[in-house]
Formats: C-alpha cells, structure tokens, sequence
C-alpha cells in the first residue's frame, strides 16, 4: 500500500487533509497515511504522531516560548517520515514548520507537497527563494499566486480555494431560529473571534464590547458563535458574562443553519471572511496580534488590504479594523451600518459572487479533487 504521510497544524488544515485523504482514496483505494493531523484526519484514517495543537501557534511571542517543544516535535516528524518513507509528504498550511520540516526530508529523497501557497507575496518576499529549495510542488489557494511562484521558479498549480466546496450556503435559517427559540425581531449575527488561543484571547473580549455598542443602536441582537475543539472551553467561559449568552456552532450543520440566519458578522481576519463570503453574510472585519508582531509585520507588509475578499475583489468592500483601529467603537459603527443600512449589505453580497467565482479552479472539479490530482503527479514523478 503506498503511504502518503501528511502534516497539517491547524482547524482548517485538518480539514483540507481529510478532504484531500477523501478525494485520493476514491481515486486509488490502497493508499495509507501517516502523519500529524487532527480529528477529522483521523477519522478519515491518519493515526496523529502527535497532538496537531502542538502546532498551532501564531506570532512571535507565541512562538518563542514554545521553541524547545517545536524544535522536539520537528525531530520526531522528521525521524518518522524518514523511517517510514512515504511516497510523498504533504505539508499543509503553518509554514514556518512544514516548511524547516521539508528542508530536512527533501535532501534525503523525500518528494514534497506543500498545501496552501505561503503568503510570502504578502510579505518576506525573498523567501521565495527557500521554498523552491525544500518542495516539489507548491498547491495554490488563489488566482493570483501561480504567477508570483512561477515567476521565482517554484513548481506551482492552482487548484482552488476549499471554502466553496464547504457547504456553508446550504443551510435553513428558518429552521435555526425556530429550534432556538429566536423571536421574530431578534437578529442573529455571526460571531467568530478565531480558532488559536491568542485569537481568543485578543479579540474575544473586543468583540464582545462591540456588540454591547452595537446592540444600543440595534435592539434585539442575538449572537451566534462557532466553536472549535482547542479554544472551546475558552470560548464559553469568555462569553459567560454576555448579557445575551451566545447561540454555539459547534458542528458543520448548525454552522450551516447559524450562517443562514446571521443577517451580519464580525469577523477576525482570514480565511473565515471567504466562508462569510459563501454563506452570503455582510460582515466586519477586525483583528490585533502582540505589538511586536504588528511592529515587525507593518515593516515587511506589502500588500494593501488584510481581507482575502478585499484582496481579490482589489477594494475595500469588507470593512477592515486592525490593529490599533479594531476597537469596540470602531467595529460598532460598521457593524450598525451593515444592520441598519441595506445597500451597504446589498454591495458586500454582489462582490462576494464575484469573488468566489475566482476561487474555483478552471476544471471545474473540487478544490480537493484538483488538490488529489496534483499530488498523484508527484506521487507518481510527474510533478
């Protein structure tokens, strides 16, 4: 049976593994896997050489302290990968590991996939340079990463961004509010503060304050939240003392039905504004990191909007507040605009079609089954 061994170090990794683990089984049944995933990896059939949270830390002061136990987990990864020696290794997003991870294995004859373009186009430029030393094909999420790649000499293929074969726009926003009571002039609105404990712990607070603000302009706000297994219980007890207790989204089919309800959102930065996008809800945009990340990041930054649907659409059409700017009060007054002011809603949602078109690689086919198809080219020394 040929093993493919997969890292991923994230929520939304794990997800874009046990898609992809789906859509190469169903080409070739006698594939096996190995590798450093979470629980739908592991559902889908990957035993995790180690908890993915292990991984799943953002921004340098998160980081540092955490050096001895990355730097112990990288060894382990790597004395793994090669004494199983997989047919190919596929590094999934958290670059900063998967990448140091594929500079070790790479030398040694191991052919690497790495899934989700770095955002080196972003910032840090010249590390284009690295990751065409350490992997054989690069999976790009966006239209305009192949050209970039391309240019620098990495082997490149776009095949789509995974948030339109999520199924968020599927859900029945009747049927969430009936099956939680929400009376007719409450007005449900999207919650989502992150998936990493540092998010939580920057910006759960700052959008709580936002919607007290929020809801003394619009009566009747009900908000609902998703939920993910690391920072769960950080989540509830953070929002314990709202003064209207969030609704939880705490499987794909409430998030579904949650999102059909939400008439507005407030949203931290990344791939969630995309999944906002899909689900057609109007939403703000805010986020902070530590003071020093943002110090270094504001130097090396090269691109103008942090949004994925303001860098596609090439406009702010999303509200962005960062940093400094992502305060209650500033949230607040974009969030009653979005509530109070039906065009400003109606021009999200007409770009949000626009955008997604953009998204879907030009087969026509899944994301994942694009991703599937490029790995079997590399599995099988075609690149």
């Amino acid at each position: 049976m040929t093993l493919i061994y997969l890292v991923a170090g994230e929520a939304s990794g794990d997800v874009l593994g046990a898609r992809l683990m789906a859509a190469l089984l169903r080409r070739r049944p006698g594939f096996r896997f190995a590798g450093v995933g979470g629980e739908r990896m592991e559902a889908a059939g990957l035993r995790s050489l180690f908890p993915m949270r292990d991984l799943s830390l953002m921004g340098l002061l998160e980081v540092v302290p955490n050096l001895r136990r990355l730097s112990g987990r990288m060894a382990m990864a790597e004395a793994d990968i090669l004494a199983q020696r997989p047919a190919a290794l596929v590094t999934i997003d958290v670059p900063s590991f998967a990448l140091r991870l594929a500079g070790r294995v790479r030398p040694k004859g191991v052919r690497v996939v790495h899934y989700v373009a770095p955002q080196v186009w972003a910032w840090r430029p010249w590390r284009v340079a690295r990751i065409r030393e350490r992997v054989d094909l690069v999976l790009a999420l966006l239209p305009f990463e192949p050209a970039f790649f391309e240019a620098a000499g990495v082997p490149v293929r776009f095949v789509g961004h995974p948030v339109v074969e999520s199924g968020v726009d599927g859900g029945d926003g009747a049927r969430f509010r009936a099956s939680h009571g929400i009376a007719p002039a409450e007005r449900p609105v999207v919650v989502m503060p992150g998936s990493r404990p540092g998010e939580i712990g920057r910006l759960l607070d700052v959008f709580g304050q936002a919607l007290r603000l929020t809801t003394r302009e619009v009566p009747g706000l009900r908000p609902v939240l998703p939920v993910a297994g690391p920072v769960e219980s950080a989540v509830r007890a953070g929002t314990a003392g709202w003064p209207v207790p969030p609704i939880p989204l705490s499987d794909a089919e409430s998030r579904r039905d949650g999102y059909a309800a939400a008439e507005a959102g407030l949203i931290k930065s990344g791939t969630s504004s995309l999944e906002m996008a899909v689900a057609g809800v109007p939403h703000v945009v805010g986020y902070r990191v530590n003071p020093v990340t943002a110090a270094i990041v504001r130097r090396l930054v090269e691109v103008p909007h942090a949004s994925l649907v303001n860098l596609l659409a090439e406009r702010e059409v999303v509200p962005e507040r960062l940093q400094e700017d992502c305060t209650p009060e500033r949230l607040a007054v974009e969030m009653v605009r979005l509530l109070r002011e039906p065009a400003a809603a109606a021009a999200q949602r007409a770009t949000f079609a626009e955008v997604l078109d953009m998204l879907r690689p030009a087969s026509g086919s899944a994301p994942s089954e694009a991703a599937a198809e490029a790995v079997l080219g590399v599995v099988d020394g075609g690149g």
